[in-house]
């Protein structure tokens, strides 16, 4: 993909994601749908699209961790360690979440976040300026695809955008580790 075609498709994703639409992208693990993760009627809409019960949360990237305090009211001391020395796609699942969509806060008050380290995901979010809700592109109840030409049409029909960066990478790839942080930094081991 040429570079131009590159800021193109952040350019048009940015422009969906500004409007409240959702977007089908690929990530530093699988392909996902994302939208603005402020945006409870954005996020509601994933909900939809996928069949899925809005108690089951989804998560955030990012794509710098210095935005952690603007999302979260305590940052505990072993995150910013836990996310210097992943070497590994890394969500946490943070307590106190603020500043985000409620519908995309759990019942305790937690949000699952992950720093991504991926070149489009990155560019895409901070030409946004705000943190983008990340999950998997498939129907509730299905497998999440592994790659592109996995994700189901319904998906690829009910999203406002289909990403064109990395639509042919056939690179395997693995899911996130998962941590779960408690308010005094206490470590749970969601998956490895």
């Amino acid at each position: 993909m040429m570079e131009s075609d590159f800021r193109e498709d952040i350019r048009q994703a940015v422009e969906v994601l500004k409007k409240g639409g959702i977007i089908l992208y690929p990530t530093d693990t699988i392909w996902g749908i994302g939208c603005d993760a402020t945006n409870a009627e954005a996020v509601a809409r994933i909900y939809q699209l996928k069949k899925r019960e809005d108690s089951m949360s989804m998560l955030v990237l990012m794509e710098n961790p210095n935005l952690l305090n603007s999302y979260i009211e305590e940052v505990p001391e072993v995150a910013w360690e836990l996310v210097d020395v992943a070497d590994k796609p890394l969500t946490i699942v943070y307590p106190g979440a603020k500043n985000l969509a409620t519908n995309l806060i759990a019942e305790d008050g937690s949000v699952g976040i992950r720093i991504s380290g991926e070149a489009f995901t990155q560019q895409l979010i901070k030409r946004f300026r705000r943190p983008i809700v990340f999950t998997s592109a498939n129907i509730s109840s299905e497998s999440p695809p592994a790659f592109f030409d996995e994700v189901s049409e319904e998906i690829v029909d009910g999203v406002d955008y289909v990403v064109q960066y990395r639509q042919e990478d056939r690179n395997p790839v693995l899911p996130s580790s998962i941590i779960k942080l408690g308010v005094s930094g206490e470590i749970q081991i969601l998956r490895k």
